[in-house]
């Protein structure tokens, strides 16, 4: 038995005015997805444990059949682990975006224009980085280059009490004063994010951007804080060897530290440009190779939906189902026997561009026993077939039976 998920990372949505009152599900053309859900089976599961934030980090454990209340220590850590860094026990991390700001004099007037730092390139993001860690850099403070927008500082010695550390995707041009931590414990942070706007506005690599009509990476971002995770084998749980395919930090921290396997993909970026089929045949060819299952994510579905990009949203859906479904399904006829499901890992509405707490929708399909189910695989059908799972581990469970 092979088992393989596809996760659609921020797929479940609201209805839209701009797509005649549908969510980007009911409105995407997934002929595919669909015709796995007529013999499969739907309904909906709760990722995100009561009074967790509704973070990827959060969600993506839960749906990986893991309980966060017991497991998850902080977004960051995970990213850490991911780009090689050696944690010890007394090390906080944090989440450090690369984002654009707008040119206010005073920082707590400026606005969140971009959290993505205008779709910034690993190199460029990384001679940014540098710069911010030759300025910063100590024995306390350790500077670290990951993916496009996504680094991370260590702060050894740290704490984790530092009051609210805002996630920047949740405050879209808005202004930041009213977002910035005034804990005490906060005060160095915030000092080194103002500081970094002086550092990073006029370096080479923004005012090459600028000249090319680039949004320029002009300052840090401080947030997720953690500390060192301790998150039992994947297969310890379940009997499984698996793998984690994605190209993002996060996804391959949480892969690194459950004993899964984490292969990169050459041109995988997190967004609608990302290479699509090369995850769909990694995929097929660590099943090949002997693992058991298989964990596909996709986060240009998320992205969209933070950026408020309505048809782009829409977009992402169709692209997976005609350029990773296709690869993956045809993978999986080598075998006796396979399921595969299909779902988010929370909803990211495009009228708030951020994250909540509502259950999503899935989907299962499994090849040797198909069943009578819905028609198009969306919230409402989900919602209406009744089948509900109060938890990512209880989904698992029943994947896995």
């Amino acid at each position: 038995m092979k088992y393989v998920v596809v996760l659609y990372d921020g797929m479940a949505d609201m209805p839209v005015a701009e797509l005649g009152g549908k969510t980007p599900m009911e409105a995407a053309n997934k002929p595919l997805f669909d015709s796995l859900g007529k013999k499969g089976e739907a309904g909906l599961v709760k990722t995100i444990p009561d009074g967790m934030n509704p973070g990827s980090d959060v969600a993506n454990l839960s749906v990986l059949g893991y309980d966060p209340r017991q497991s998850y220590t902080g977004r960051s850590p995970l990213e850490a682990v991911s780009i090689g860094v050696n944690l010890s026990d007394t090390d906080v991390t944090l989440r450090c975006n690369l984002v654009t700001l707008s040119d206010e004099e005073n920082y707590e007037d400026k606005t969140m224009i971009d959290y993505s730092g205008g779709d910034i390139s690993t190199a460029e993001a990384k001679l940014l980085i540098d710069a911010i860690q030759e300025h910063f850099g100590s024995d306390i403070y350790e500077y670290y280059s990951g993916v496009a927008y996504r680094h991370c500082l260590v702060w050894h010695g740290g704490t984790v009490d530092l009051g609210r550390m805002t996630p920047p995707h949740d405050i879209s041009d808005r202004v930041i004063g009213p977002y910035l931590s005034k804990s005490e414990n906060a005060a160095d942070l915030i000092r080194m994010m103002k500081e970094s706007y002086n550092i990073l506005k006029d370096h080479p690599v923004n005012k090459k951007r600028i000249a090319e009509g680039k949004r320029p990476a002009n300052s840090i971002w401080l947030w997720g804080e953690g500390t060192k995770p301790n998150l039992p084998l994947f297969k310890d749980l379940y009997g499984l060897d698996g793998s984690i395919i994605s190209a993002v930090d996060l996804l391959k921290g949480i892969g690194g530290l459950a004993g899964m396997s984490t292969p990169t993909v050459e041109g995988a970026t997190g967004y609608l440009d990302t290479n699509f089929e090369g995850k769909a045949q990694t995929a097929v060819d660590e099943l090949k190779n002997g693992k058991d299952f298989v964990y596909i994510h996709i986060e240009a579905t998320d992205e969209c939906g933070h950026r408020r990009e309505i048809h782009n949203k829409v977009k992402a859906i169709e692209e997976i189902d005609r350029r990773v479904l296709p690869i993956v399904l045809e993978g999986l006829k080598e075998f006796d026997d396979y399921k595969i499901m299909i779902l988010p890992d929370h909803p990211t509405p495009l009228a708030t561009g951020t994250h909540s707490t509502d259950p999503v929708p899935f989907m299962i399909y499994h090849k040797n026993n198909e069943k009578q189910g819905v028609d198009t695989v969306t919230e409402k059908t989900a919602a209406a077939t009744g089948l509900y799972f109060g938890s990512g581990a209880e989904l698992m469970k029943h994947f896995l039976a």
